[in-house]
């Protein structure tokens, strides 16, 4: 049976993005509530609000703000394909984010990537990318590999607030 072609979200960004998040692709979850990290055991929202000592917003417009009042950038690497429920390993035919919708109109000063699939779909594309940017364990509930020290350093060497 032929998997239906998924697309994703657009990017959330203004003119004073300093950061760009990119993941892979919207879960399930994601996809149901139309916006980016929406499985509750996700630890995106957690992750950087806490970073920024703010509770979680609730909905979608609230997320929107908070994101673009911290002057962060938000997307994902694939923005459609076909996808086996929320499994990155079973993404396919993938089509992959047109970053100067993002870095030709916001100063972004560092890029974050958060998990393998969206590292390794950057790196074949933007490889020469000249703004830095650095793998970041997966947020997902999936990774039992997940560090937080390392996105707290990576969002210091922006922010320097922890």
């Amino acid at each position: 049976m032929k998997n239906e072609r998924k697309v994703g979200f657009g990017p959330v960004f203004d003119a004073n993005s300093k950061i760009l998040i990119l993941g892979s692709f919207p879960s399930v979850k994601s996809r149901e509530i139309e916006f980016y990290y929406g499985h509750k055991q996700n630890r995106f929202w957690r992750m950087l609000c806490g970073y920024f000592h703010e509770d979680i917003p609730t909905d979608v417009a609230g997320k929107k703000e908070f994101l673009l009042r911290k002057r962060i950038a938000l997307w994902d690497m694939v923005t459609s394909c076909e996808i086996t429920g929320s499994s990155d390993a079973s993404v396919k035919n993938a089509e992959t984010a047109d970053l100067s919708i993002v870095l030709d109109n916001a100063p972004v000063q560092k890029i974050l990537l958060n998990g393998s699939l969206a590292y390794a779909l950057f790196v074949g594309s933007y490889a020469n990318c000249e703004i830095p940017f650095e793998k970041m364990p997966s947020t997902s509930p999936a990774n039992p590999r997940y560090d937080e020290t390392v996105w707290r350093n990576a969002l210091d060497d922006v922010f320097g607030i922890s």
